[in-house]
Order: structure tokens, then C-alpha cells, then sequence
């Protein structure tokens, strides 16, 4: 929940809080999609992150219980991230608006194009 949040209107403001941003469900997707992963290979799986975003956005996702972080007492150390039951239940419910930005990713670029708006 969002810094002095105490309550939400309804279910979908609860999720946009957690999922809200530009670069939390293309987290949640890479962490779906490769399971448990270190943090140089879950930045190269969404380009265009930085590395300041990243980090931020990972603390945010692991404060919201959707993301664990595993830290290996080994030498060098080692962290990994990973979905919790929380997070893969929230990437199932992402699903269909994927499937729905797959359907209509050609409409969506044709209208920012044609009105000037950068993708």
C-alpha cells in the first residue's frame, strides 16, 4: 500500500497501487517468465530500465509482498528475485490484459502515430 494509504474505494484501486508504473508488470512478466533470477539478467529482460528504477521498483513489489528477494551468504554474494504466491496470483490476473495489448498493439501504435504521441 502507498505511503499513508489506509484504505482503497474498491478492488482495482488495491491492484493499481501495487501494479501501477511503467515498469512493474514488465517485472512481474520477466520474473513470470524465467522464474527465480538474478538482478543483471531480470535488467536485461526489461530494456530500457535502469538500474536506480530498478532497484526502487523491486523494493516496492517486496514491501507490497509480491516479490522475494533471496540473499546467498556465498562468496561473492548472491541475490536472487522471485514471484511469491502473491505475485504469481497478481500475473495471472494480469494475463488477459496482455492477451488484450497483443490483440490491439497495431491499433494502439497506429493512433499514437497518427496523433503524434511517442509510443
Amino acid at each position: 500500500m502507498a505511503k499513508g494509504r489506509t484504505s482503497y474505494s474498491c478492488g482495482l484501486d488495491a491492484a493499481v497501487d501495487v501494479v501501477g508504473g511503467k515498469w512493474k508488470p514488465l517485472i512481474l512478466w520477466a520474473l513470470h517468465s524465467h522464474g527465480p533470477v538474478r538482478f543483471g539478467e531480470l535488467r536485461r529482460s526489461v530494456p530500457g530500465v535502469s538500474e536506480k528504477m530498478l532497484v526502487q521498483q523491486l523494493r516496492e513489489l517486496e514491501a507490497d509482498g509480491v516479490v522475494h528477494r533471496e540473499v546467498y551468504r556465498e562468496v561473492p554474494p548472491r541475490v536472487e528475485y522471485s514471484l511469491t504466491e502473491l505475485g504469481r496470483a497478481l500475473n495471472t490476473a494480469l494475463l488477459p490484459l496482455g492477451e488484450w495489448g497483443d490483440r490491439f498493439m497495431d491499433q494502439i501504435l497506429a493512433r499514437k502515430a497518427a496523433s503524434g504521441e511517442a509510443a
